[in-house]
């Protein structure tokens, strides 16, 4: 049984860890699986030969972009600059092997690549949070998803940064090899064998707001985020911003994207996420701080950030000494 082709697109700037994820997953040999049809990996760029990736160091790359028209799978692991445009050659490639049946996956930036190709359009799509803004303004024919770990639509697959292209990568394997090869391969790389792409990035992104306080939507939101752990009425804060309810809503959804009610539990969660990650109060305590009942706080927090409360503390909970913040996913 012949090979599966996996080439991945190299450019300077890039960054190891993700080049490093596709190669540990598709490029390691694995005799003692005993899988017909495993994975041969391929390197390419638009201009081969050496290539600087971040930290210093360089990586030599042999094969030039028309080694994609070989390619079973083409990952595209990131853009060098979101900022920038990507190269018109590596457009065209992307969209040759794309054509010809090619299944197509980004991770992280990369999605910049693949949108820029036209391979996104109409479709659901994510990225990195940080990114996920301005792949949506400058793609708005893609419907950017910001809240998960990687999406599947069949041929064309796109990963959220760093450990979700590792699971994107898995994913793949269990597509085309099953659940225990994928769980075996898991093994090896002592990483979890499946999270659901589904599941929330934990993205940065503070509960303390960043608007002025001189301006109506910022003293509203302020006023908002000092009182998490009682009822807030929309009209109580259109009051705030000396508002009426109607110009306070549409001001509102102006400044954040949001209405009120939905930002307000947003914010309510993410409170809450802090005090599971740094206290040992019960879930309910933890409810109660943050306005909500404990049946209310259980439903929005698992919509918001794909786990549970309590599947969170333990992935997340602080331990003695420790400073490292974790990532609380970003709500689109």
């Amino acid at each position: 049984m012949r090979h599966h082709q996996v080439t991945c697109l190299a450019f300077d700037g890039m960054a190891p860890f993700e080049l490093a994820t596709v190669a540990e997953v598709f490029a390691v040999p694995r005799p003692e699986l005993d899988v017909d049809g495993w994975y041969r990996f391929e390197l390419c760029a638009e201009t081969p030969g050496p290539h600087r990736v971040v930290g210093g160091f360089d990586i030599v790359v042999h094969h030039p972009l028309d080694r994609l028209r070989l390619a079973d799978t083409v990952i595209v692991p990131g853009v060098a600059d979101v900022r920038h445009e990507v190269s018109p050659a590596v457009l065209d490639a992307l969209r040759a092997a794309y054509a010809r049946g090619a299944r197509v996956m980004s991770i992280c930036s990369g999605a910049f690549a693949l949108a820029a190709a036209g391979l996104l359009d109409g479709r659901e799509a994510t990225t990195h949070w940080r990114h996920a803004g301005l792949l949506q303004a400058r793609h708005p024919q893609v419907r950017v998803n910001a809240s998960v770990l990687y999406i599947d639509d069949g041929s064309v697959i796109t990963a959220a940064g760093t450990a979700a292209g590792i699971d994107a990568c898995l994913h793949l394997v269990r597509k085309d090899h099953g659940s225990a090869v994928a769980a075996r391969v898991a093994r090896r790389m002592v990483v979890a064998a499946h999270r659901e792409g589904g599941q929330a990035q934990f993205a940065e992104h503070p509960v303390v707001g960043e608007a002025l306080a001189d301006d109506p939507i910022g003293s509203a939101m302020s006023h908002a985020l000092d009182n998490l752990h009682r009822r807030l009425a929309v009209v109580e804060l259109a009051g705030v911003a000396h508002l009426s309810v109607r110009q306070f809503e549409r001001r509102f959804v102006d400044t954040t994207g949001l209405p009120p009610g939905r930002w307000l539990t947003d914010q309510r969660i993410r409170a809450g996420a802090v005090l599971l990650e740094s206290a040992d109060h019960p879930v309910d305590v933890v409810a109660g701080r943050v306005g909500l009942t404990v049946a209310g706080f259980r439903h929005h927090f698992r919509k918001t950030m794909g786990v549970s409360p309590s599947t969170y503390r333990s992935q997340f909970r602080q331990a003695p000494g420790r400073t490292v913040r974790p990532e609380p996913k970003r709500s689109r």
